[in-house]
């Protein structure tokens, strides 16, 4: 009588084998899906100031206020954890109304140490949302801390609808969208690059 070779163990076994083997590969995959950290900050010029009161550290103007306002409508839901200022007037009256509506203590930071204000961000803030706001010689300077590319030349004197996003993503380039808000605002924020930017006047 022939010998039958049992078959159908060895298949039992295999199968077994296939399903552990899959199960513990399960986990890895499962950590290579995990998403990276995205930091979001968004980054203002002050709103319009008010100079016919205090040339050296004016408030804002009628116009200015009600463009601070139009910041806290548009960045409420986007539901910010910190916010940035200088000491002056106008970048805390800029922040005000945010800052009330969300019960936040704006944070003052020193505009001539960007670089500081975006690695403490990036450690103690990192897969968050912030405010920063600043002036028109110190805002390009900071997204470039941040390793994006600012998207415009310059922020002239009368320039104060832009409303920069940065986005640094764990493991990816950081990038930087631009639109315009708040009253008299621009439609089409004119693109364009930016050399890195040191601060030597005063603040405007």
């Amino acid at each position: 009588m022939k010998y039958r070779f049992p078959f159908w163990p060895l298949l039992l076994a295999a199968l077994v084998a296939l399903v552990n083997s899959a199960a513990a590969q399960a986990p890895a995959k499962s950590k290579s899906k995990a998403k990276p950290i995205v930091t979001t900050v968004y980054i203002v010029r002050h709103a319009e100031k008010d100079t016919t009161t205090d040339r050296t550290d004016p408030t804002l103007s009628a116009l200015g206020q009600t463009r601070a306002l139009a910041l806290r409508k548009t960045l409420m839901s986007h539901n910010p954890v910190a916010l940035f200022t200088t000491e002056t007037k106008r970048t805390r009256a800029t922040l005000a109304p945010l800052a009330e509506a969300l019960k936040l203590e704006p944070q003052v930071y020193d505009p001539r140490r960007g670089r500081d204000l975006t690695d403490r961000i990036l450690k103690e803030y990192a897969g968050k949302s912030v405010v920063i706001v600043g002036h028109s010689n110190n805002v390009l300077s900071l997204i470039d801390d941040f390793g994006a590319t600012p998207p415009v030349d310059e922020i002239g004197e009368n320039d104060y609808e832009y409303l920069f996003t940065v986005r640094v993503v764990e493991g990816a380039m950081p990038t930087v969208d631009v639109r315009g808000y708040g009253p008299e605002r621009r439609q089409s924020p004119k693109p364009g690059k930016s050399a890195p930017m040191v601060q030597t006047a005063p603040m405007k």
